[in-house]
């Protein structure tokens, strides 16, 4: 495809936004969800190409294997995965059929090694949000980085 640029007020030329690029796919309900999970969400990054910080697209593939393994830990099946990145952005959303909420720890320092998904997930930066249906939930988590 070949990309045509308009001529900016200053004489050079800028190519056009690049659209969003999404995935949505299903994930089974056994271990292997988390892999193919992050699998998916790099390959999603790498289409988009270049854009993404090396950095941020780390934090996001842990974003998404720490969602993923969430939703198979404490949900009910069946699973979906959606992947949508944007200049600037990386979203992802991990659905499933139970009505309960993501957990986090009881107690402020809490050292137990469960429930400290959304912690990792918001440690890194990402903006978390949880969306409820009559069929189940969404867990979504978006990183951005300055384009």
């Amino acid at each position: 495809m070949k990309i045509i640029s308009a001529p900016s007020t200053t004489g050079t030329t800028r190519a056009p936004p690049r659209s969003p690029r999404t995935v949505h796919r299903p994930l089974p309900a056994d271990p292997s969800a988390v892999g193919q999970a992050r699998r998916t969400a790099d390959r999603v990054l790498s289409s988009y190409g270049r854009s993404c910080p090396e950095g941020v697209a780390a934090d996001f593939l842990l974003v998404v294997s720490e969602l993923a393994t969430n939703a198979f830990l404490h949900a009910a099946p069946p699973y979906a995965l959606t992947v949508t990145v944007e200049e600037g952005r990386a979203g992802v959303t991990v659905s499933d059929h139970s009505r309960w909420g993501p957990g986090r720890p009881q107690v402020h320092g809490d050292l137990s090694p469960h429930k400290r998904g959304l912690e990792i997930v918001e440690a890194l930066g990402a903006e978390v949000r949880v969306s409820r249906s009559r069929w189940g939930k969404e867990v979504m988590a978006v990183l951005t980085w300055p384009p």
